[in-house]
């Protein structure tokens, strides 16, 4: 089943969970482990707040809170990563590389244009499934594309990543306060 087909499938599933509280605004596909896909569904209600549903792949809710912040965990990081890299506009950044390239045609201009191109591949186009392989791919491809940018003082996307942990933690913690169901 295609991931379009299964987000509709989900946001039946989170609104009859959030029995007429409310308006499925989002549904965040993730892989957290082993390739078992959760399904974060974020409700609206209609006083403002915003409640949370996580379902497994046929729809079931998730009721174990370690697995819950698994999936909050990976989404979250995921993107932040989409965010940092290249400064969360790949397409500006390939378009500045390619006017560099034209204007001066310093050393090295193809190399870090290869790895923007790249870095856009791998972010994609959303929807996304969040998994550690996707965070890892587009780590490496950040990295890659900063090396060719000859980023000597550091890696201002390992840098985003880190500062995100706190952030990262307090989502957690929302998505659990929020939970529609009682968590184990």
């Amino acid at each position: 089943m295609a991931l379009a087909d299964e987000l509709e499938m989900m946001i039946g599933h989170a609104t009859g969970y959030a029995g007429g509280a409310g308006v499925v605004s989002a549904v965040i596909p993730t892989e957290p482990a082993g390739g078992r896909r959760v399904f974060l569904c974020a409700v609206d209600g209609a006083d403002g707040y915003r409640s949370w549903i996580a379902l497994d792949g046929e729809g079931a809710p998730l009721r174990d809170r370690r697995e819950l912040r698994d999936a909050v965990g990976i989404a979250a990081l995921c993107e932040v990563a989409v965010d940092a890299a290249a400064g969360g506009d790949v397409d500006e950044l390939i378009s500045r590389l390619s006017e560099l390239r034209e204007r001066e045609a310093p050393e090295g201009i193809e190399d870090a244009e290869a790895a923007a191109l790249e870095l856009r591949d791998v972010v994609g186009v959303p929807p996304q499934v969040a998994s550690p392989k996707r965070l890892d791919a587009i780590g490496a491809a950040a990295r890659r594309l900063e090396r060719e940018l000859d980023s000597t003082s550091g890696s201002p996307f390992t840098a985003a990543m880190k500062a995100a942990q706190d952030s990262v933690a307090e989502l957690q913690r929302e998505v659990e306060a929020g939970y529609l169901l009682p968590l184990s």
